[in-house]
């Protein structure tokens, strides 16, 4: 079935702008609250939101919903997204909500909905919630005696502070070592750094000081050149930079140098793995993960599970494999012994936990393999897909047979922007730039050939 209004992750947008308006954030409202409304209990959804300027509107026009239709709402204000999920469990909630678009700049909105259980919604419940919406919601209305009420909760951010630092091990802490963290001006930007400070790092704080339109710009996990800078400058021991909802992080080390998620994930892996913690003989990552990672974890004795690209996929991947730990070389790490979804602070706790313990520099504990060469290019379209293009379709068969076992070419539709992702990966670093830059110029010849049409 066609979605109308959901993604890969959740419905998303520019803000203001359809499916990202006030009339569809209360419609969301109204059929989501009429999806979880079940048994004879008073009802309540959470809502936290990072901070954006739209957050103000769609937090007003869903509560309305919600409320219409008899649930009570508990509203976070500003809070990462994984804190979201942990409330709704803990508040013993029937749905939660979070208005985010990640990583993308303030003039995008999303709205994120989680189950009673912290986990993302199914495909089949979104299209549920689709069909409400789209069937008519007014003999959904309660009657004047059973709207519901608002109120919002004031330890919020203490009840997710103490929830993270419950991550990291006993015995252990962070004294000795000068940390940046970036929070990109978004929804850590209290929490981040009070974690930090109360497991007794020197805190040097940045990207905290949001004004509603500079999530995401300049700086955050999308923008590590910034965070580089900053811990050269500062001196520092390494960096930690979040993106705008903090689901996702990468790190820098010492002398500026990025570490990607790929890195991360083999560091934890191996830990877990050494300490009989690591569940189901591996991890879950995406199809985007570096060839180095899963070569890497084979030679530990390891399996890599693949699953499409997010985060809610990389969830559903663990569970049906049983496995505790996957993600996205992009820095959504999901450890599921602590949550239910990507964690961009307690993911660098783990990896910070690690360095304490073997009293080694950020540079060694996350350097386990040499990625092969991999070389990403974007190309942005308007109406039908370019991927259905006869030629396109020829030249990426083409490129996949030169390449062979020793690479791979992915091309995907993004799922959250009008973008055409293309990925090359192989031995030959030259071979991969080539091949990466013709398949992107020949999607790009078939958008604008398309756009004449």
């Amino acid at each position: 079935m066609r979605r109308l209004y959901f993604g890969t992750d959740g419905i998303r947008g520019t803000a203001n702008r359809f499916p990202i308006t006030a009339e569809v954030a209360l419609r969301v409202g109204m059929a989501a609250g009429r999806q979880f409304t079940r048994g004879k209990h008073r009802h309540r959804v959470v809502i936290g939101k990072d901070t954006r300027l739209s957050g103000y509107m769609l937090e007003a026009a869903m509560t309305a919903g919600f409320l219409a239709v008899g649930m009570d709402v508990t509203l976070l204000g500003p809070m990462p997204t994984p804190a979201v999920a942990m409330l709704t469990q803990s508040l013993r909630a029937d749905l939660g909500v979070m208005l985010s678009a990640s990583h993308n700049f303030y003039q995008d909105n999303g709205i994120k909905l989680f189950g009673p259980d912290g986990y993302k919604l199914s495909d089949g419940i979104e299209l549920e919630i689709e069909a409400r919406m789209e069937n008519g919601l007014d003999t959904d209305l309660v009657v004047p005696a059973q709207i519901g009420r608002a109120r919002r909760l004031d330890d919020a951010l203490g009840r997710y502070i103490e929830f993270v630092k419950s991550s990291f091990p006993r015995g252990l802490r962070l004294n000795g070592l000068k940390i940046v963290v970036d929070c990109a001006n978004g929804a850590a930007y209290k929490v981040a750094p009070v974690v930090l400070w109360e497991l007794e790092a020197q805190v040097i704080p940045v990207g905290v000081v949001p004004d509603g339109l500079n999530i995401n710009r300049g700086c955050g996990s999308t923008r590590p050149d910034f965070i580089s800078e900053q811990v050269v400058a500062h001196g520092a021991d390494l960096g930690i930079a979040l993106d705008g909802d903090a689901d996702r992080v990468i790190m820098v080390d010492a002398d500026g140098h990025v570490i990607d998620g790929d890195q991360m994930m083999a560091a934890i892996a191996d830990h877990w793995h050494d300490s009989g913690r690591l569940t189901g003989g591996g991890i879950v990552a995406t199809v985007m993960s570096n060839l180095g990672l899963e070569r890497h974890l084979k030679s530990r004795g390891l399996k890599l599970v693949r699953s499409a690209v997010g985060d809610r996929y990389v969830v559903d991947a663990m569970r049906a494999n049983g496995m505790n730990f996957g993600g996205e070389q992009s820095g959504h790490l999901v450890l599921s012994d602590f949550g239910t979804t990507g964690d961009g602070i307690i993911a660098a706790l783990q990896v910070l936990a690690l360095m304490v313990a073997s009293e080694r520099p950020l540079a060694e504990i996350c350097r386990r393999f040499t990625p092969m060469p991999q070389v990403l290019r974007n190309v942005r379209f308007n109406g039908r897909s370019p991927l259905e293009d006869a030629g396109v379709k020829a030249t990426i068969e083409s490129f996949s047979r030169q390449l062979g076992d020793k690479g791979r070419v992915l091309i995907r539709q993004s799922g959250t922007e009008p973008l055409i992702r293309v990925m090359v990966e192989g031995e030959d670093e030259s071979d991969v730039s080539t091949a990466a830059q013709s398949l992107a110029d020949a999607i790009a010849s078939a958008v604008h050939h398309g756009s004449q049409q």
